[in-house]
């Protein structure tokens, strides 16, 4: 749910969390249908067509032609090719015309309406500061909650008067808040080793910003912390830092690697900040289609193929070439 976002798509792979988890694709894949029950319908879509086919099934149109459209010719409904949808599907113009008008009224972003169109404050949970030449991370402890045992409790155990029973259920309250005030303790704690480590690993992006992100995944900071990815990722969840380069989450620095001529691997978002540069500088007029923009990245010595092209620009939010093109 942690990887859901504000517009209610799953913005990573089943194969990436059941490596961060550890546990087997087909358990990520059958929770994930679970989630994709949930409301608002379409939340927990890996892309559009899903977002859309979902709906489509709670509206009890499983079998229909608006879900024949949505599942083989989105791409066609996008430009309009209504000819060429009906000639495939072999649909009378009724029967087009009504499963347009099911599909306009699909929603392609479920979570807008939910969540919110406006950006919620956030407020980081740890601190990078650049001291000298060092990096230094600290804890915002504006953003964790002072937790303290009442001296009340602990009087009451000096009482000679007080019974057993209560004497017992006094203890086990005291047990309980030390026991949490552990948990918080321990917490904390491992949020800076991780966050000490990120800054080692990471040091190019403190440097530089994002175009030096470097790739790493949970096990690496599990293997150099000698704790479980499921105890790393739980503390990466919902927790934000602030750096030199703005405020992010911390799963935000672990990422896959894309190949390079160079022999060095670069992180998947770096890729994706290079494909956005490249198609803010484009000619407006004549917008560069994927095959070119990974023909592009071919040459600047990326190992990256038309069809990832596609799937980073999508997950930017990115229109395909044909919409980028002004007349």
């Amino acid at each position: 749910v942690g990887n859901i976002d504000p517009d209610g798509y799953l913005t990573c792979s089943v194969q990436q969390i059941a490596s961060a988890l550890n546990v087997p694709e087909t358990e990520v894949e059958r929770v994930l249908s679970t989630i994709q029950t949930f409301d608002p319908p379409g939340v927990g879509a890996r892309d559009l067509r899903e977002c859309l086919a979902i709906q489509l099934r709670e509206l009890g149109e499983k079998d229909s032609p608006a879900m024949k459209i949505v599942q083989f010719h989105l791409d066609d409904l996008k430009r309009h090719r209504y000819r060429k949808i009906a000639e495939s599907l072999k649909l009378t113009e009724e029967e087009i015309r009504k499963a347009f008008k099911i599909i306009s009224g699909l929603t392609p972003r479920p979570g807008a309406a939910s969540f919110g169109s406006e950006a919620r404050q956030i407020t980081p949970d740890l601190i990078v500061e650049k001291m000298d030449d060092e990096y230094v991370v600290m804890l915002n402890d504006k953003s964790i909650p002072t937790v303290r045992i009442n001296p009340v409790y602990l009087s009451l155990l000096k009482r000679s008067k007080i019974s057993e029973e209560e004497r017992k259920y006094v203890l086990e309250r005291l047990n309980s808040a030390r026991w949490l005030i552990s948990a918080i303790d321990q917490r904390r704690s491992t949020m800076l080793r991780l966050m000490r480590f990120i800054v080692d690993r990471q040091r190019d992006f403190f440097d530089h910003g994002v175009s030096s992100l470097k790739p790493m995944v949970l096990q690496d900071a599990a293997d150099a912390l000698q704790l479980h990815p499921s105890t790393i990722s739980r503390v990466t969840n919902g927790k934000y830092v602030q750096t030199p380069h703005g405020i992010f989450e911390l799963k935000y620095f672990f990422d896959s690697k894309i190949d390079s001529t160079s022999g060095q691997s670069v992180s998947a978002k770096t890729v994706m900040e290079r494909i956005k540069r490249l198609i803010e500088t484009e000619d407006p007029q004549n917008p560069l289609s994927d095959q070119q923009v990974a023909e592009l990245l071919n040459k600047e010595g990326f190992n990256i193929a038309r069809r990832t092209v596609s799937k980073y620009r999508n997950r930017m939010r990115i229109p395909s070439a044909a919409y980028r093109k002004k007349l």
